[in-house]
């Protein structure tokens, strides 16, 4: 199985499948077990196969490099380094071991978020499709709160045996289960894009490109995260037409929240038949 050596030093492996044009995404290829962290995650409206799921829906077009990037940098924490120019540089070193030259990405929430940042850095990009974040108006001061204080509660968290059991879907009561290092690597990241304009970034993107959310997509967060507003949907709600101006194919879930938008029902019937009308050209 091939792999590619990140950032720092850190290896991440690589799995492909299929023919045709490259579709970077990072996911986990593997298929979830019927264990008790497969469960706990189905009862908070996670999907253990997810990545599978995608991986198995796009591999029969398309040549699919998978890649567990959210696993790796949480099995190995990035605390100091992670930031959108290392980032990029991931996954690029990930396609390089891939032997890709070009290459569409598809990432869904921050791992969307990051591929336009990849996008504005290199010119081998031939798609992008983002999911769960928006282009233009990106809550970007939002997510540094949320992640501070995640951090915060990181160090301060009780042996999480001894934390009274939570109903799934309390999200307000939620025990923080990550480590310091693993919680402070996201405010690394979300500091460094606290002066970032998406607005004027947009002319460094020189590929196709789509951006799709639920228009339910919108996380209200509770005291011990300063009552803040995570809102996805409204940006390409309120701007869908100059965000299309901007180049961009927008697609809106309705009724759709964050967790349920992910899902890989409703991202194929979206990505796989943009992808195929953007990158049939490559396949000839």
């Amino acid at each position: 199985m091939p792999a590619a050596t990140l950032h720092d030093g850190g290896v991440i492996e690589i799995e492909i499948r299929g023919a045709g044009p490259v579709v970077l995404l990072p996911v986990n290829p593997k298929p979830g077990d019927d264990g008790p962290q497969a469960e706990e995650m189905r009862k908070w409206g996670a999907d253990p196969s997810l990545g599978h799921s995608l991986v198995a829906g796009l591999s029969d077009r398309f040549r699919v490099v998978a890649f567990d990037y959210e696993g790796h940098v949480l099995a190995a924490p990035k605390a100091d380094t992670l930031t959108p120019e290392t980032v990029a540089r991931d996954l690029l070193a990930v396609a390089d071991a891939a032997g890709a030259d070009h290459f569409a990405y598809y990432g869904y929430s921050w791992l969307a978020m990051i591929g336009m940042q990849l996008a504005i850095r290199t010119d081998r990009l031939t798609a992008l499709a983002m999911g769960g974040f928006p282009p233009v108006g990106g809550p970007y001061a939002a997510m540094l709160s949320v992640t501070t204080a995640t951090h915060q509660m990181s160090a301060e968290a009780r042996n999480p045996s001894s934390a009274e059991p939570v109903e799934a879907g309390d999200w307000d009561n939620a025990p923080v289960s990550m480590s310091q290092d693993q919680t402070r690597q996201f405010v690394t990241l979300y500091q460094a894009l606290q002066h970032f304009d998406d607005r004027a970034a947009q002319s460094r993107i020189t590929s196709p490109r789509l951006c799709f959310a639920g228009s339910a997509d919108r996380i209200d967060y509770g005291p011990r995260w300063g009552n803040t507003q995570v809102d996805i949907a409204g940006p390409i709600l309120e701007h869908r037409n100059d965000i299309e101006d901007l180049g961009w194919d927008v697609r809106v879930l309705d009724g759709l929240d964050h967790m349920r938008a992910m899902q890989a029902n409703q991202v194929l019937p979206v990505i796989r038949p943009w992808l195929a009308s953007k990158l049939s050209a490559l396949a000839n």
